[in-house]
């Protein structure tokens, strides 16, 4: 009796958690920033100490990046976007790679912090161009 009366009376469905309006590419655009000055920072400062602790926080942001990344194309990019632009899962596989352990996180080059920007900025653009559809 009360599994009944406890039962939903309506079954809803959603295409994701929150309104789309809360995905933006933004947020792992910022924890590759940080990446980056993380590692000019690396560069500039010989201290063993701080360049530890700066291992550690550049892997953390750079963890973030693909978190973000991946939130946007596993979340909020749907088949249609896909066939509009066939290029996406490349630019996401791409992305990804350079903010994983073959690229930003596992150097301290800087140039491997630019090309990830570079795709984000890719992601961006096509992100903005769905969101005015």
């Amino acid at each position: 009796m009360l599994a009944r009366l406890l039962r939903p009376k309506h079954a809803v469905s959603a295409h994701c958690d929150l309104p789309c309006g809360v995905y933006d590419p933004a947020q792992a655009r910022i924890e590759a920033e940080s990446v980056k000055a993380i590692m000019e920072k690396y560069a500039g400062n010989e201290d063993p100490v701080f360049r530890a602790r700066a291992v550690t926080i550049k892997e953390e942001r750079a963890e973030l990046v693909k978190h973000h990344l991946w939130v946007l194309w596993t979340d909020y990019f749907k088949p249609p976007h896909l066939e509009k632009y066939p290029q996406l899962h490349q630019l996401f596989w791409d992305a990804t790679k350079l903010a994983g352990a073959a690229g930003a996180k596992g150097t301290v080059d800087v140039s491997k912090a630019d090309e990830l920007l570079a795709k984000i900025d890719e992601i961006s653009k096509i992100f903005w161009e769905t969101k005015a559809a």
